[in-house]
């Protein structure tokens, strides 16, 4: 908390006054030597003991405290120079933005979110791209290119348009519904200016033509674009992968890329997200196969936890449960959202009898059930984690029930997939998962594909993006061993400034960009306030201590017993042996301290008693809880 420092001692006159003299504060002249760390004459900061505990235990916040340094945005390039500068989704799966300024103009690509890290930011509800170098530069961010819909992609759009000029959208049919659809959440924002194009088509905006080419990816619409350069095109691939059949990519891919390849292309970005994965990604097809075999086959009631981003699927496998004429029970909101937008696009097209409600599966045999859900991830409220805990309004799993996993693992999500596989066995279930069977493949392309894509392409520089610096880097590690020079390879992080000379020359400015990602907390939007997050960060290791103190102000003495809360740190039925103690050492420490003290300074006290009931704690559990003495004065 924010405590007013204690008064500095009064001056000693220079003949010195006797030293149980009283000073003009009401304390006696020496009658304490200053505190550890508190300056003679000076102040003493609050929270001394708490900083000191922490030291010995070892324990620094997370989020370090960096020193400030004045932010850096180049100058404007000069007319030979090409820049690129990624502003995020190079040091990590998410929060995607690229910046191109060629021309005199600024074009962005993808807007996404990140969802963030508990431990990273804890409370709050995710990450966005930094816009300040947009921002300093938005009389010249001329529009912005979504390649796909997913939010990785799309999530930050309602939240920074507005800040560097709300510039045009250019994406394709379905991407363009889905974030309007977002934007209707966020009725306060900007009207959104989007215009839809297609593959092959090429628009030409302020000096600049661009070309876009689609691409294969987990959701329709997927595109890359191609941008027209005095000295070659910046060719930028989004997420994608190759639709192929046992490592030969299709005649659509090589018609495609085998366009891209007769033009003279500068710079290349690609998707690094399974670049550590060797050969080829498993065949969406291989899955849709597999997925119908088993829509087909199976007598019983059918239950597919998959992804709400994994479009083509969805649609794939309602499709089959109607040709097999079974009922399709959708259950998570983000798969009935998805699915309404996948209908209102026009790419899904089913009678409107083969989605019913939850309520109505009673009707129908349960063989002529197919329950399609989220949380196949093991996610606590989603659909399926729900059902298998028995804590589903319409849904209760029996032993005769088949549920299919579509999905792999995401690392970090091992725990929470293992819990629901527990559950899930607890029911009874007969289980297939991608372990077992092909019935998951991911959207992104592995090393196999990603050397064959950039070997089509033929740029002169490479730089590998979307996904953390491991990815990027075994993208490039893979690129080079395939015989590209390295030379012609680099890795950049989030803010790098890359200037491209007369298209020839590499130049990676020393300073970047800024790139500390912004927070949405609540309704709040902006830096990531370090203060903020360390108390958080406190609060959730050890809790906190709040003493509510009532002072006689003309004595100094208790008019009370001291209140005592704590959240999180000691269950108090169980230790009342020390809260006694707590409460005789408040009393001793509010007393003393407003010894001859006239007027009673409250603020002093409050730092006093902090200090001395922190290493009081400390002592007695080896915990630093977050302590918060509050004064009353009466």
């Amino acid at each position: 908390m924010n405590s007013a420092p204690a008064p500095a001692p009064a001056p000693v006159p220079a003949s010195g006054p006797r030293r149980d003299a009283p000073a003009p504060n009401g304390r006696p002249n020496g009658s304490r030597p200053p505190f550890r760390g508190e300056r003679r004459g000076g102040n003493n900061r609050p929270g001394r003991a708490s900083r000191d505990i922490r030291r010995i235990l070892r324990r620094p916040s997370p989020v370090a405290q960096k020193a400030r340094e004045a932010d850096y945005f180049p100058a404007l390039p000069a007319e030979n120079v090409v820049r690129i500068v990624p502003l995020g989704g190079v040091e990590e799966v998410g929060r995607n933005m690229v910046a191109l300024d060629c021309n005199g103009d600024i074009f962005v690509f993808d807007v996404g979110f990140h969802f963030k890290a508990e431990d990273d930011a804890p409370g709050a509800d995710y990450t966005l791209p930094n816009t300040a170098y947009l921002e300093k530069n938005r009389d010249r961010v001329r529009g912005v290119i979504i390649t796909h819909g997913h939010l990785d992609h799309i999530g930050g759009v309602p939240f920074l348009l507005p800040r560097f000029g709300n510039p045009p959208i250019y994406t394709r049919n379905l991407t363009a519904i889905m974030i309007k659809r977002r934007q209707e959440e966020y009725p306060d924002m900007p009207k959104l200016n989007i215009i839809e194009v297609e593959p092959g088509q090429s628009v030409t905006i302020s000096n600049t033509k661009i070309k876009f080419f689609p691409v294969t990816h987990s959701i329709p619409d997927s595109m890359g674009a191609s941008v027209e350069t005095l000295y070659g095109n910046i060719v930028i691939s989004g997420d994608l992968k190759l639709d192929h059949e046992n490592g030969i990519p299709s005649e659509r891919e090589v018609k495609v890329w085998g366009e891209l390849s007769k033009d003279k292309n500068l710079f290349f970005i690609a998707d690094s997200t399974n670049a550590q994965n060797d050969g080829f990604s498993i065949p969406e097809k291989r899955v849709q196969l597999t997925l119908d075999e088993i829509i087909k086959t199976v007598g019983s009631r059918l239950i597919i936890g998959t992804f709400a981003s994994q479009f083509e699927r969805m649609m794939h496998i309602i499709e089959s449960a109607e040709k097999y004429g079974k009922k399709v029970v959708l259950e998570g909101r983000s798969i009935k959202n998805n699915i309404e937008i996948a209908e209102l696009a026009g790419i899904l097209k089913i009678s409107k009898n083969t989605i019913i409600p939850a309520q109505e599966m009673g009707d129908y045999p349960p063989d002529k059930i197919l329950i399609v859900c989220t949380g196949a991830q093991g996610e606590e409220f989603a659909a399926l984690m729900r059902i298998a805990t028995k804590q589903h309004k319409y849904i209760q799993f029996n032993e005769r029930d088949t549920v299919v996993l579509s999905s792999s693992v995401i690392p970090g999500n091992e725990t929470s997939v293992q819990k629901l596989k527990d559950n899930l066995c607890r029911n009874k279930v007969t289980i297939i998962h991608y372990k077992s069977s092909d019935v998951h493949s991911t959207g992104h392309g592995n090393q196999g594909e990603l050397i064959w894509i950039n070997q089509q392409v033929h740029a002169k520089f490479f730089m590998p993006g979307y996904g953390y610096y491991s990815m990027t880097s075994s993208h490039a590690k893979a690129v080079e061993q395939a015989g590209r020079p390295r030379d012609s390879i680099i890795l950049a992080d989030n803010g790098t400034v890359i200037d491209i000379e007369d298209g020839e020359k590499l130049n990676v400015h020393k300073h970047k960009v800024p790139s500390a990602p912004l927070v949405v907390d609540g309704f709040s939007i902006g830096d990531r306030q370090e203060v903020v997050m360390r108390d958080r960060q406190s609060l959730a290791k050890d809790g906190m201590f709040v003493i509510i103190v009532t002072v006689n102000v003309k004595t100094g003495k208790l008019r009370k017993s001291p209140d005592i809360i704590s959240r999180g740190f000691v269950y108090l039925r169980d230790s009342q042996g020390m809260l006694n103690e707590a409460r005789l050492l408040i009393k001793k420490t509010v007393e003393d301290s407003t010894h001859n003290m006239n007027p009673v300074d409250l603020d002093y006290v409050r730092n006093q008693l902090g200090d001395v009931l922190a290493g009081f704690l400390f002592s007695r559990t080896n915990k630093a809880p977050m302590v918060i003495p509050v004064l009353i004065g009466v």
